[in-house]
């Protein structure tokens, strides 16, 4: 604590506030006449036995050592911990596979502010476990692009540099992996202007350069913007089924397929494609796939006219490319309800669905979510999920 006065310093002390109990921690009644003056003190269990874990306030005072004995004080936010976290997780083997999720139950003892599943640079939420059973899960992925040998770890964190963490036993069984395709789409003068008009309308300048920016940083926004809609999630399952496709729909291209973009007989660019094309005929009524609460609603850059249904616990379903949109940010809607038709807006060739899934931010591949069966073993018999038959 440093202290500043002409007349030097009466007296100065220091306190805890938590729960609206004040708690005196330290003080200093000797009078200095020095200008300048620092003092060190611990402030912990200790010197106040009764706090208990959680936010708190500490609290500086200081009194001028003059006739007026004006007192500054100074308020800080801290947060109490008299134990560290510790972390259990189940002893299941999880069946991983590249692009794609699964559902980790563990214990959480100890002060903590955050728990979830760490998977290299990428985190997921913990929740308290459904229907008021003890314990949390989490519902992680393992990205297409997750380096391999990458181990998951649930972790728990109290804000005070004290995280605990440990391994999820997983298993990556090696002849199921799926093997992520590349192609070559050939860019036509009419695709290219048709981008560079519809997502560039005021820009000037080479075509070519144009389209590769709208790909490259146009999508890089885009995604943030989809990944951001994590924030906007239920704390509930809002589904009880599993996820339908499009019905009568042919996939003309699948998760993580990777593009090369090709134009006059030259590459230009390169991306990943993290969702499924679902082409069935055009202005097809675009299916929800199943029940949830509308997050987005409106046109977003390549994904054109794009709607994002949220099912619970950072789930959520990406339906782009639309004609036209029929619902509206905050609207629940039910598995099978028609949200609006298939067109060819954003960054699309020719009529279809871009169908894609996130979990908290990170697109994955959607398939597992179509079969009941892979969802009443990873998810549904290690939590409670409301109303769910296999």
């Amino acid at each position: 604590m440093h202290v500043s006065d002409p007349r030097g310093v009466r007296k100065a002390a220091a306190f805890v506030e938590q729960n609206g109990a004040r708690f005196q921690v330290w003080e200093q009644t000797q009078p200095s006449r020095s200008t300048d003056s620092t003092w060190n003190f611990v402030v912990g269990a200790k010197t106040a036995p009764q706090l208990k874990d959680g936010k708190a306030k500490l609290i500086v005072e200081a009194t001028s050592n003059d006739l007026l004995g004006k007192t500054a004080h100074l308020e800080r936010d801290v947060t109490v911990v008299t134990q560290p976290p510790t972390v259990s997780v189940d002893s299941e083997q999880h069946y991983l596979y590249l692009g794609m999720a699964d559902l980790v139950t563990f214990n959480v003892s100890g002060s903590w502010t955050a728990a979830g599943v760490r998977v290299g640079d990428q985190t997921y939420r913990a929740w308290p476990m459904p229907g008021g059973k003890p314990g949390v899960f989490s519902l992680f992925a393992f990205a297409w692009n997750m380096p391999a040998g990458t181990i998951p770890q649930v972790f728990a964190a109290n804000g005070a540099g004290n995280d605990a963490t440990s391994p999820i036993t997983v298993v990556f069984p090696k002849k199921e992996q799926p093997k992520y395709t590349i192609h070559d789409l050939q860019v036509s003068d009419a695709f290219m202007q048709k981008v560079v008009g519809e997502l560039d309308p005021n820009g000037s300048g080479d075509p070519v350069t144009r389209f590769v920016r709208i790909n490259t940083e146009m999508r890089r926004a885009n995604n943030k913007t989809l990944s951001d809609l994590r924030f906007k999630t239920a704390d509930k399952f809002l589904f009880s089924q599993p996820f339908a496709r499009q019905p009568h729909s042919q996939a003309e291209a699948t998760f993580a397929d990777v593009r090369n973009y090709i134009y006059q007989g030259k590459k230009i660019d390169q991306q990943v494609h993290l969702g499924y094309d679902l082409a069935v005929t055009q202005h097809v009524g675009v299916e929800a796939s199943n029940d949830g609460r509308v997050v987005y609603a409106a046109p977003l850059g390549i994904y054109g006219n794009c709607i994002v249904v949220d099912h619970g616990y950072g789930l959520q379903t990406i339906y782009g490319h639309l004609s036209h949109i029929d619902v509206h940010e905050g609207d629940m809607v039910k598995r099978g309800q028609v949200m609006g038709q298939s067109g060819m807006t954003g960054m699309a060739g020719g009529d279809h669905i871009h169908f894609a899934m996130q979990l908290d931010g990170v697109q994955i591949d959607p398939k597992e979510w179509w079969d009941s069966h892979w969802i009443q073993d990873h998810i549904a018999r290690r939590v409670d999920l409301p109303g769910f038959k296999n």
